[in-house]
């Protein structure tokens, strides 16, 4: 039987800061209708529905996801609602693989949204968003989430010497290259000395090293080729991309619970990273990967990725950010929609609408300075919490 799970539609809104003419409904709808006309597929043969949102708050309402099947068309189907912090998309993305892997679908609708950008006041939402720390035991201590991804990122800098300005540079970059894609939150022309002179947040980290908060949804529709065969008229258009490779792996939630050395590093990202390369065949990463993803949610957390994701050695992450090794004409073009920094997140389709610029990149369909030339083999990268879960996806051009 065939059961290795190929990516057929793709699609997303816009994400904005906010959308005056619309709520989760209609984000998760409009993204769900662009991924079903991109593979020219109808709802009737569809098998299941995954739906991602992290946030009954931010969404304000409670069991959305059944609510969220009806609107996209789901009605008498089986549902799945995932919920992983901001690794909330890329883990329903998982959860739709294995069902495929399992033989219990053929066709798998991953839909995700969220309304973060305005839905609360600002106060709220920093509440809000603490509390994807420890309720009990950090939250109290850290105030704000800021807080302990600084803790990480200043024992970064005192044991490699990593600079504020390097990681700065980071945020230059994605601003930058969020200029040119179309559906960024807001791109910018910075510099590093507007990043540093920016409001303080948590030092060392400035507003211009945060993520943008945004309104948004993207959309996935996953299936064997048998199925897209029979049901994708646009199958047959463009090469297939499969998902080579997929892992999530867990870690303490307390960076007080973790062990010394791994401080300043994502644990959890670096062991779902080698799960995920090993299941693909990637023994290599820097030289097989072509492009990736990355979780931006800090620009020094997209410094640290670099490491955990055997992108460069351990340590030399500010080095290879200040040289642009990770720029759009680097070694591995990394973020090139503009990231969490640039394209902003909209944490339940976060992991999704990255997974939706990979295939764009994969199909060749990126047109400009953002495209990546021939890529063959592209990763997601998610956390949520302070790396508390990481998931890691691997796709990978099959023609």
């Amino acid at each position: 039987m065939d059961r290795q799970a190929l990516v057929i539609g793709v699609g997303m809104t816009r994400f904005v800061g906010f959308r005056a003419d619309a709520g989760i409904r209609d984000l998760v709808a409009e993204a769900a209708r662009n991924a079903l006309l991109d593979a020219g597929s109808s709802l009737s043969a569809i098998d299941l529905g995954v739906a991602a949102y992290e946030s009954d708050h931010f969404n304000r309402q409670m069991s959305l996801g059944h609510v969220l099947a009806e609107t996209v068309g789901l009605t008498g189907k089986p549902t799945v609602r995932v919920e992983g912090g901001g690794a909330t998309g890329a883990l329903a993305i998982q959860t739709a693989v294995t069902a495929i892997q399992a033989g219990s679908a053929r066709a798998v609708l991953v839909f995700g949204g969220e309304t973060n950008g305005r839905s609360v006041d600002r106060a709220t939402a920093t509440e809000i968003l603490a509390l994807s720390a420890d309720f009990e035991w950090e939250m109290p201590l850290f105030g704000t989430f800021a807080a302990p991804y600084a803790l990480m990122i200043t024992e970064h800098m005192r044991r490699y010497g990593t600079t504020a300005e390097q990681f700065a540079e980071i945020a230059v970059k994605n601003r930058r290259i969020a200029l040119h894609n179309p559906d960024a939150h807001k791109g910018m022309s910075i510099t590093v000395g507007e990043v540093r002179g920016s409001a303080p947040l948590a030092d060392p980290y400035r507003l211009f090293d945060a993520s943008l908060l945004s309104d948004g949804a993207a959309a996935v529709l996953l299936a064997t080729r048998d199925w897209a065969q029979a049901h994708s008229p646009t199958f047959r258009d463009r090469p297939p991309v499969a998902i080579a490779g997929t892992a999530a792996v867990t870690d303490h939630p307390r960076l007080s619970d973790r062990p010394e050395e791994m401080f300043p590093h994502f644990a959890a990202k670096r062991l779902a990273a080698r799960q995920a390369y090993r299941m693909a065949g990637i023994d290599h990463p820097s030289e097989q990967i072509d492009l990736a993803e990355v979780y931006d949610s800090f620009s020094g957390a997209e410094l640290q990725a670099y490491e955990d994701l055997g992108f460069c050695p351990v340590g030399e992450g500010g080095q290879a950010a200040g040289e642009g090794r990770f720029d759009l004409d680097g070694l591995i073009p990394v973020n090139t929609s503009g990231g969490l920094l640039g394209r902003g997140s909209a944490v339940g389709a976060t992991g999704i609408a990255q997974a939706v610029e990979v295939v764009r990149q994969l199909r060749g369909e990126v047109e400009g300075e953002r495209a990546v030339s021939d890529p063959r083999i592209g990763v997601t990268d998610t956390h949520a919490g302070v790396g508390a879960l990481a998931v890691v996806n691997v796709f990978e051009r099959l023609a």
